[in-house]
């Protein structure tokens, strides 16, 4: 480089037209970042304090919707107790009208049958009245008041009075026998009487006789099913007496 170019250089460089510096200050980055955060906090609080006011200006208020929603939840709460709670009165009644109900038919059946009783009691403080009117007749024996009725499919149930005339001194000792006609479903080969005892061994002990003025005698005897009973005759025999004391006829 010549003298005259060094020259010219230097003056550029020193003189007013030389170019211009700048001093910075040299920060490190987790300044830079902590000054970022802050300014994002600054903003973002500006922008949430802006949307809550423009909410209340605008008639919206989050307190407020917040504490009804609250309030809500109580009531809601409240109203799920009272819901239990009547559910649970509501089944303790079910259960006391159930129980009402059953005893009111218990009672009820309860009365029929009480009322039934009292007429039986009734008919017998007629009959005993009857009875002891006759004492003076001719001793005699008789059976009255026969009644059979189907209590099941292949089964009877009967019932029937045995009576004395007259003024016994000792009891009577005897035995019924029971002659009964059925009525067989077509093409059926099964038999169209029975005869009680012999036929049905376990009747014998509901057939016995031993009484004074009168005996009342009820049970059931079994038929083949399909079978119904169409008429009845009731022998009454004293015992060692190959002929019956007293007959009775019932059909059905």
């Amino acid at each position: 480089m010549t003298p005259a170019g060094l020259w010219r250089r230097v003056r550029h460089h020193f003189s007013i037209d030389a170019p211009r510096m700048a001093v910075r200050s040299h920060l490190p980055w987790p300044w830079k970042a902590g000054l970022a955060v802050a300014l994002l906090l600054v903003i973002g609080g500006m922008w949430w304090w802006g949307f809550d006011f423009g909410q209340i200006l605008g008639g919206f208020n989050r307190k407020e919707v917040e504490a009804r929603i609250t309030a809500l939840e109580a009531e809601a709460a409240q109203l799920r107790t009272e819901s239990a709670e009547l559910r649970t009165r509501s089944s303790q009644q079910d259960s006391e009208l159930a129980m009402t109900r059953s005893v009111h038919a218990t009672l009820t059946k309860q009365a029929t049958e009480l009322q039934n009783e009292n007429s039986q009691l009734k008919e017998e403080l007629v009959f005993l009245q009857q009875l002891f009117a006759d004492a003076n007749r001719q001793a005699g024996l008789a059976i009255q008041r026969v009644a059979v009725e189907r209590e099941r499919d292949g089964a009877y149930r009967y019932s029937l009075l045995v009576v004395r005339g007259g003024k016994p001194k000792d009891d009577f000792v005897g035995h019924l026998t029971l002659h009964v006609a059925l009525q067989q479903e077509p093409g059926s080969e099964k038999p169209t009487t029975l005869a009680l005892p012999d036929e049905q061994p376990a009747v014998a002990p509901a057939l016995k006789l031993r009484f004074k003025y009168y005996q009342r005698l009820e049970g059931t005897f079994e038929v083949p099913r399909g079978a119904q009973v169409r008429s009845i005759m009731v022998r009454a025999f004293e015992s060692g007496q190959p002929a019956p004391r007293a007959t009775r006829s019932l059909a059905m």
